[in-house]
C-alpha cells in the first residue's frame, strides 16, 4: 500500500514539474511583436505646380508647405525624403538643374508635375484675356501645337531620364487643371467660348502628358475632374487670379484638390 501511494506521489509530482516547465518555457518565449511596416522613400520633382507655388511662404525655388508632396508626407507610409520641385521648371531644366539627383536606387515613389511651361501656356491665357478674339485663338493654335507636336519627345526624355535614376521607383504623374469655369460668364476679356477654348488646349496637354506617361509604364493622375466648377472665375475658385503674384496657379483648396487626387490614385495597393 506504501509503494503504490509512493508510485502515485511520484506520478503526480512528475506532472506538475511537467506543467511547471511548459508554463516556465511560455513565460520565457513571448511572441514576437509583429514588425513595423517599411516606409515608402518618396522624392517629388516638377516645376510650380507641384513646388506649391501659390500659396506663401515660400522656400527656394517657390517651395510652400501647401504643396501636395508635403500634404502627402506621412500618409500611407510615404516619407518624403526629397522635395526638389521649382517653380518655372521645363522638361530640359529639370534634367540639367539637378531634380534628377534627388532620384536613386532606394526611392520607393515618384511625382512628377511638368510640362506646362515647355509651351507656354502662360502667353495664350494672357492673350485671352487682354488682347481681341484673334490673339487668342492664334495664341492658343500656337501653344496647342508645341503641346502635340514638341512635347511629347521632351517628355520622352524627360521620363527616361526618371527611370533611369529611379529604377525601382513608382513614378506618379499628375496633370493640370482646366483654368476657367465657362459656366460663370466672361471673365475680363476672355468670353465663355474662349474659355472653352483655353480649357480645350488644357485638355489636349493633359492628354500628351497621359499618352506618354502610359509609353513609359507612368501612372498618370488627372485633377480635371476635381477642379470643375472651381475655375479662376468661379465663387469658389481654386486657381489664383490674374492680378495674383501667383496668377492661375493653385490656391490652398486648389492643392488639396492635388493632394487627394494623387493619394487616393495610389492607394494602399499601388504602394505595397
Amino acid at each position: 500500500m506504501m509503494r503504490l501511494l509512493s508510485t502515485a506521489r511520484s506520478a503526480g509530482l512528475a506532472l506538475i514539474a511537467a506543467f511547471a516547465l511548459v508554463g516556465s518555457v511560455a513565460t520565457a518565449a513571448p511572441a514576437a511583436p509583429a514588425a513595423p511596416a517599411s516606409r515608402v522613400v518618396y522624392d517629388a520633382l516638377g516645376d510650380s505646380y507641384a513646388s506649391g507655388y501659390g500659396v506663401p511662404p515660400y522656400g527656394p525655388c517657390g517651395r510652400s508647405q501647401s504643396a501636395y508632396a508635403v500634404q502627402l508626407d506621412g500618409r500611407q507610409r510615404l516619407k518624403l525624403d526629397d522635395f526638389v520641385a521649382c517653380a518655372g521648371a521645363t522638361t530640359t531644366s529639370l534634367v540639367s538643374g539637378g531634380q534628377l539627383a534627388a532620384l536613386d536606387a532606394d526611392t520607393d515613389l515618384v511625382t512628377l508635375t511638368i510640362g506646362g511651361n515647355d509651351i507656354g501656356w502662360s502667353t495664350a491665357v494672357t492673350a485671352c484675356l487682354a488682347g481681341t478674339d484673334a490673339q487668342c485663338a492664334g495664341a492658343t493654335a500656337v501653344v496647342t501645337g508645341r503641346a502635340t507636336v514638341q512635347l511629347p519627345a521632351l517628355l520622352d526624355t524627360v521620363y527616361a531620364k526618371v527611370a533611369a535614376a529611379a529604377p525601382n521607383a513608382h513614378v506618379v504623374v499628375t496633370g493640370y487643371p482646366r483654368l476657367f469655369s465657362p459656366e460663370y460668364g466672361a471673365f475680363l476679356a476672355a468670353s465663355p467660348a474662349e474659355q472653352s477654348a483655353l480649357n480645350a488646349g488644357a485638355d489636349t496637354l493633359d492628354e500628351v502628358i497621359a499618352t506618354a506617361a502610359a509609353r513609359h509604364g507612368f501612372q498618370y493622375v488627372d485633377v480635371r475632374k476635381r477642379f470643375d466648377g472651381h475655375g479662376v472665375n468661379s465663387p469658389d475658385a481654386w486657381i489664383l487670379g490674374p492680378f495674383d503674384p501667383a496668377a492661375f496657379h493653385p490656391n490652398a483648396d486648389g492643392y488639396e484638390a492635388y493632394t487627394a487626387a494623387v493619394n487616393s490614385a495610389l492607394g494602399p495597393v499601388k504602394l505595397s
